[in-house]
């Protein structure tokens, strides 16, 4: 191949950042280097890892985990309530949709936390903005340009060689994982990735390019990207090939990218945080059968891969938090579904949970604001807990101020 003119250059690079599914201004190393200096890629928690599993749309928390035992619910529900005979029953007052028998065995064995009413003041009902702060780990009246687990690479991570510590499973980098000096990854799948960066023309651009415009430094930034992507790469899909399980996961893209995940940690891949989406959850029409499918899938996965960690003894090494953007409304609308709400309840799984079970009261009913729930815990409170207490970081560095920590994990 000749050489290419600085326009041409630019125009490839663009095009690799694409096919490599990882942001442009990704900043990786030499996977030769982990292969030699094992100390480089040395997990930052100390082998302890983070799951988080983003429910997009605005689950309904209220048909998720169902206070069966209230009357309220029944009469601002009359279409959209579960029956009470059908529901997976976890105590007096709380139970499980009928679809998430997967999850209730998680719950049996004393590796699921249920946190309540969970939000934060003066809450958003957009879709993007609350999303933007849940993601960011700011207040509603704040903005911020990085995530709350990219500022946990920029504190934790500013001398590691390891450019995945985060990997999200997906196309684009969402801005949970965004830093100011470093960011996580995402990686699709690692065959894939591997593959796309191994294509000959990139590898030819980068070794052609190599020592033309080095005085430019828009050119040498993406020249290095491009090559340090590349290595990245092959460290991720060598890697992940160690392990492959034999569960069976939902035949869904969530359900995949479940799998993946569990197979990079059980490959003992040195990667502390990993992010994984699940859409459709904005249930405004003929909310009972769309919803009870989407549970389902998600429960039928969570079991999956909480089991694959379980059977493989990894359990105990990794926390899942599951959350959503917002709830829906308490009383449901004309069209068989719920609107925009505020407060929800969120997940905690792992093997090594302090307060498994129902971690705090059910929501108030009986007590709302203008029709939503009125949230009882700051949904910092339990990042602040995870970054401290299992990520062992500095969580008000983090979070830029200090939030009262919850007694789970």
């Amino acid at each position: 191949m000749n050489k290419i003119d600085r326009r041409k250059f630019i125009k490839y690079s663009a095009l690799a950042s694409t096919s490599l599914l990882v942001p442009s201004f990704l900043k990786g190393f030499e996977a030769k280097e982990i292969y030699s200096n094992p100390q480089l890629g040395k997990l930052l928690s100390g082998g302890k890892k983070l799951i988080v599993v983003q429910l997009s749309g605005g689950n309904d928390g209220l048909n998720t985990v169902i206070p069966y035992s209230n009357d309220l619910y029944y009469s601002l529900r009359p279409k959209l309530s579960l029956e009470t005979g059908k529901v997976l029953k976890l105590n007096d007052e709380l139970a499980l949709n009928p679809v998430m028998s997967g999850l209730k065995e998680v719950f049996d064995k004393g590796n699921l936390s249920i946190i309540n009413n969970v939000g934060y003041p003066n809450p958003d009902r957009s879709h993007f903005r609350s999303m933007d702060i849940w993601q960011s780990g700011s207040a509603s009246n704040e903005y911020l340009s990085t995530g709350w687990l990219g500022r946990y690479l920029d504190s934790e991570c500013q001398s590691c060689g390891n450019a995945y510590s985060a990997i999200e499973v997906d196309s684009t980098l969402n801005l949970a994982m965004k830093g100011n000096k470093r960011s996580g990854i995402a990686v699709e799948d690692p065959q894939k990735f591997y593959m796309n960066s191994s294509e000959r023309f990139l590898l030819d651009l980068a070794e052609k390019n190599k020592n033309d415009h080095l005085d430019d430094s828009n050119i040498s930034y993406l020249y290095k990207t491009l090559i340090e992507t590349t290595s990245s790469a092959e460290y991720v899909y060598e890697n992940s090939k160690i392990y492959k399980s034999k569960i069976d996961y939902p035949n869904t893209e969530f359900g995949k990218n479940l799998r993946t995940i569990s197979q990079m940690i059980i490959s003992n891949i040195d990667t502390t945080v990993y992010y994984v989406s699940m859409s459709g959850f904005d249930t405004h029409v003929n909310q009972r059968g769309r919803q009870e499918k989407l549970l389902k899938e998600l429960s039928d996965g969570l079991y999956s891969i909480t089991e694959d960690l379980r059977i493989n003894d990894r359990l105990n090494e990794v926390v899942i938090l599951t959350f959503s953007e917002f709830g829906r409304r308490v009383k449901e609308n004309g069209s068989g579904g719920t609107d925009h709400g505020t407060a929800n309840n969120l997940f905690l799984i792992g093997g090594d949970l302090k307060t498994p079970g129902i971690y705090n009261t059910p929501p108030d009913l009986s007590n709302l604001n203008d029709g939503d729930l009125n949230y009882e815990i700051d949904f910092r409170s339990v990042y602040s807990t995870v970054l401290s207490n299992w990520l062992q970081a500095d969580s008000g560095l983090i979070m830029g101020s200090d939030f009262d920590r919850l007694n789970i994990i």
